[in-house]
């Protein structure tokens, strides 16, 4: 019992001291805003009207320091929290005794705003205080619910706007879209045809049977940052520098177009690296456009997009490259940035398998 009770106390890891200070300041911001500018907002009765109805402090711990949550989206906020204020005041009018009222007012709030995709924790203090917060709460009935309740909520989630773009975080928050794919059509980026799918996903939220305060597109992408890493940890001791190929046809900049497109032919490439004088890369000529451009030189048809990876770097700095059906081949270069050898798709899928073989067998 003991080890449990420390283990409760023990609780999440300590957020950063940036994060913190990030949080805490965003709420004093925030609320500082909220206040004052809703106080203004209602003219002549600003000096009885409170400056911030008491579970907006708790959107703005929301809202500021795990603005990721879904339930710190704008939705939840302001939906959230006017809903459980109407739902609290409906509760007063109808049943005299707040013994009652009080809890039925958050059960409800609590029921509604998880039927309505909306729920925010918060809102159960604003039920609560619609009911035992006094002659003045019941005094503006439904009024409460939408000044300074709504009012309050909105002004929030737009000074969280603001204060996300000032910080260079998103707010309201958007999961990262998946890679599209490269030929555009509607199969999935090759990446995300391995490994888990949506339905083992889904699956697994169905088996596990609680309420995550997270999104399902934001664990989708978080579990393959875990897939990634742990492949990475995996193959770390491969190099890429030994499994390129070093025997690399390339091009000279001031190379003709039929003489480049001829190599390549004679050769069976599509592609070539143009490397200068000092062997490096200036980037890609292929035979489409050596054919377009037959009587002109080599860098009339160059591509300078061309993925270049040292040659120390693990092949794991090669899955996101040539995975992602918009380049075939990867350059490989050393530290002085001079071409030392290519690695294809081919290349990369023959290393994983044999790598793959390996594990099997040290298994076994």
């Amino acid at each position: 019992m003991t080890e449990q009770i420390l283990a409760l106390m023990r609780g999440k890891t300590p957020a950063p001291p940036l994060a913190a200070l990030r949080g805490g300041a965003g709420a004093l911001l925030g609320l500082l805003f909220a206040g004052l500018l809703g106080r203004l907002a209602i003219g002549g009765e600003s000096l009885a009207h409170p400056l911030l109805v008491a579970p907006i402090g708790a959107s703005a711990v929301l809202v500021f320091a795990v603005p990721a949550s879904p339930l710190a989206q704008p939705r939840s906020v302001i939906g959230g929290n006017v809903i459980s204020g109407l739902v609290g005041v409906s509760c007063a009018l109808l049943i005299p005794n707040a013994m009652i009222a009080a809890p039925l007012a958050v059960g409800l709030a609590i029921a509604v705003m998880m039927l309505l995709g909306c729920l925010h924790p918060p809102g159960g203090a604003v039920a609560l205080i619609t009911v035992i917060g006094g002659p003045a709460v019941a005094k503006a009935g439904y009024l409460f619910a939408f000044n300074p309740v709504a009012l309050d909520s909105i002004l929030l989630v737009v000074a969280g706007m603001a204060y996300g773009r000032l910080t260079k975080h998103s707010y309201p928050h958007r999961a990262a879209p998946p890679a599209p794919s490269p030929h555009h059509t509607r199969d999935p980026a090759p990446g995300l045809r391995v490994g888990f799918t949506p339905a083992d996903l889904d699956k697994a939220l169905a088996r596990y049977g609680e309420l995550l305060d997270v999104s399902r597109d934001d664990l989708d992408a978080l579990f393959r940052q875990v897939e990634l890493q742990a492949h990475q940890r995996l193959h770390s001791q491969i190099r890429c520098g030994d499994v390129m190929s070093r025997d690399v046809i390339h091009l000279d900049p001031h190379q003709s177009a039929e003489s480049a497109l001829a190599l390549l032919q004679q050769h069976e490439m599509r592609a070539a690296p143009v490397i200068d004088a000092d062997r490096r890369v200036l980037g890609m000529v292929r035979r489409a456009e050596l054919q377009a451009s037959r009587h002109r030189d080599v860098i009339a048809a160059l591509d300078p997009v061309v993925h270049r990876v040292l040659d120390s770097a693990p092949i794991t700095a090669l899955l996101p490259i040539l995975s992602s059906g918009h380049t075939h081949e990867a350059m490989i270069v050393d530290p002085d940035h001079r071409l030392v050898g290519v690695i294809t798709q081919t290349d990369l899928i023959a290393v994983l398998y044999r790598a793959h073989i390996v594990e099997a067998v040290t298994a076994s």
